[in-house]
């Protein structure tokens, strides 16, 4: 009996019309996909719809119709025997074992793969194959494994490796010497005040003047423009659809406004990447049930699932990106956060770079800005910073072949050799910086991909205050936790790798906190014209702290300049001479974050977005 082909049968059911057809034929053809997916992942026929079609051309029957009834068909105690990601990367799920024959639920029953697996754990077992949607295949993943996701999405780096994870925010050695310390301080506040206050400024002037020195140098570097890796237009128009890798997008979702859900979706249909080929996750928290209820009001592509995180602490984007990452399905990954619209050919774009790379570049890095530049004042400032960082200091620190902290969106991985790493540290408030740092320990590279990302830039200052505290915070997180094995450290990535992480990722925060300090005292000067000051510090000192202010804020505000220049944004030239005043507020927020650090060290301060549509949450 010759068997009915897929389109026929559902044209003959009335879901699509013969042109629809003849459209995805044609996508077929270029793409090399099934036609079910792309015929599912262009919204033109319900899932459950392809599988009772699928069912009806292949004689199986189908079991997701009534998801209860299934549950109650299904023999845990031989679920249990399998391994969740054997499941997910075979695409199959166990139903039972009946009249001595093995009942498997599955999307895709024409898999060599799966029939090779299941000959090898079950020889000489009969199997039968019945049929759910990958939707479907999730639901049962997520029913009975959720705890198993959960506790390596939550402690698997802190059991596997304890002295990477910033669960505990310092180690015995470093309670003691901050201890050492602090009781140093007051000893010298009580007996030798000015003596001590000399000590405090000259290592102030110290910590601010190093992460000056260092950034610069990095700056320089990077204001080369030499690419990490050369895309062409060629290079881009050479690729075949039929070869390119199914690509996961994560996307950790909480407490996001419609609107910004609505740009969302928009900005996934509108990727230059086969749809059928986008494996999009959409993170949600199990109790943020206005997110979800806007999900699907916003009526996403058939090629999004929706991943409920459970309940439990830390309540981080790393936590919900570690649950993701169990359920991706794709060669490559990147994360996007809601507000994010890439460049349409980003994806594309990361594929080149990576097969033109060596395999010890698991990471790439796109560029971020902003699609509200000039909303006002704290955005133009802004604009100006993330300029600088992406455009100057992350190239400088590739060239120069040192760690790169990750910035929080838009890194595209090698999915396995994410998975190898352990993923992201969920008690890490900034844990890309994170494992940017724990990818170089191990010989990996990070490299910068020539593409940007926009985002919504911060446009009131609480907001941005709470948002930058969390960054800081997370660059103390990262810097403790690095410096518990000095000698490793030393090991892994030498002395200029073991200078970044004291002037870059440790600096960072201290130089910022220095600075407001350093601001502190020059305009005490210059209201008391030095009286109240000469009790404490000698002329000479002061001097070294004005010039050392001065030539800090200089450089500064001159490659701010260069930075947007290369952007195209002149308009925001005066602007940069107002950059004193926006590290002033970045070291409200390193002190807001220091303190955190001890109180409460993996709250997630949420960033409120949608701002510059004039919303607020």
């Amino acid at each position: 009996m010759t068997r009915k082909l897929l389109g026929d049968i559902l044209v003959s059911r009335g879901y699509i019309s013969k042109e629809e057809l003849e459209e995805a034929l044609r996508l077929q053809k270029e793409s090399g996909r099934l036609l079910g997916e792309i015929l599912v992942s262009r919204g033109l026929v319900h899932p459950v719809t392809l599988y009772e079609a699928l069912a009806e051309q292949g004689n199986y029957l189908y079991a997701g119709r009534d998801l209860e009834k299934l549950l109650e068909s299904i023999d845990p105690g031989l679920v249990l025997r399998f391994d969740p990601q054997d499941l997910l990367g075979l695409a199959l799920f166990p139903r039972r074992i009946e009249n001595g024959v093995l009942e498997i639920l599955t999307p895709f029953p024409d898999n060599r793969a799966q029939d090779i697996w299941l000959e090898e754990t079950f020889p000489q077992v009969p199997v039968t194959k019945i049929l759910i949607t990958p939707y479907e295949l999730d639901w049962l993943l997520h029913f009975f494994f959720k705890e198993r996701f959960l506790a390596e999405a939550t402690t698997g780096l802190f059991f596997r490796a304890p002295e990477e994870s910033a669960a505990s925010p310092l180690v015995p050695w470093q309670w003691g010497t901050l201890t050492a310390v602090l009781f140093a301080l007051l000893f010298g506040a009580f007996f030798a005040p000015q003596a001590t206050i000399r000590t405090l400024f000259a290592v102030m002037n110290f910590l601010f003047l190093s992460h000056v020195l260092f950034k610069t140098i990095v700056g320089i570097r990077g204001a080369g423009k030499i690419e990490s890796v050369e895309i062409t237009g060629e290079d881009l128009a050479s690729l075949n659809p039929r070869t390119l890798p199914v690509y996961t997008i994560l996307l950790p979702l909480h407490r996001e406004p419609k609107e910004v859900i609505e740009q969302l979706v928009v900005s996934i249909r509108s990727l230059d990447y086969p749809q059928e080929k986008l494996d999009v996750l959409f993170l949600i928290e199990e109790d943020d049930a206005e997110t979800l209820q806007a999900c699907k009001e916003a009526r996403p592509p058939y090629n999004v699932r929706f991943i409920l995180i459970p309940r439990g602490n830390p309540k981080t984007k790393p936590r919900a990106c570690n649950f993701g990452l169990a359920f991706a399905r794709g060669e490559f990954l990147t994360i996007y956060d809601a507000e994010d619209i890439p460049e349409k050919d980003q994806l594309k774009k990361a594929v080149v770079a990576f097969s033109k790379l060596p395999r010890e570049c698991i990471c790439l890095q796109a560029a971020l800005n902003f699609y509200n530049p000039t909303q006002n004042l704290l955005t133009r400032l802004f604009t100006l910073e993330y300029s600088f960082w992406f455009d100057y200091l992350l190239p400088g620190l590739f060239h120069l072949r040192l760690p790169i902290p990750l910035g929080g969106t838009s890194n595209h991985f090698r999915t396995e050799a994410l998975r190898d790493l352990g993923g992201w540290d969920p008690f890490n408030v900034t844990e890309d910086a994170d494992l940017g740092m724990r990818a170089h320990y191990r010989g990996f590279r990070v490299g910068i991909l020539p593409s940007t990302t926009r985002e919504e830039a911060n446009s009131r200052i609480r907001n941005w205050i709470r948002q930058r505290s969390r960054w800081l915070k997370g660059y103390l997180q990262t810097f403790l936790v690095h410096t518990r094995r000095p000698l490793y450290a030393l090991r892994a990535s030498g002395v200029r790798g073991l200078l970044t992480l004291w002037l870059f990722i440790g600096g960072t925060p201290l130089g910022y906190a220095a600075s407001l300090m350093l601001w502190g005292v020059f305009f005490t000067w210059l209201a008391t014209r030095g009286s109240f000051l000469n009790a404490y510090f000698s002329g000479a000192l002061l001097c070294i702290g004005a010039v050392n202010l001065f030539v800090g804020n200089l450089l500064g505000v001159y490659f701010s300049m260069f930075a947007v220049l290369r952007r195209n944004l002149d308009q925001l030239l005066p602007v940069a001479l107002l950059n004193p005043l926006y590290w002033m507020l970045a070291g409200v927020a390193a002190w807001k974050g220091i303190g955190q650090l001890f109180s409460r060290p993996f709250f997630w301060e949420k960033t409120v977005h949608g701002l510059h549509r004039g919303k607020q949450r």
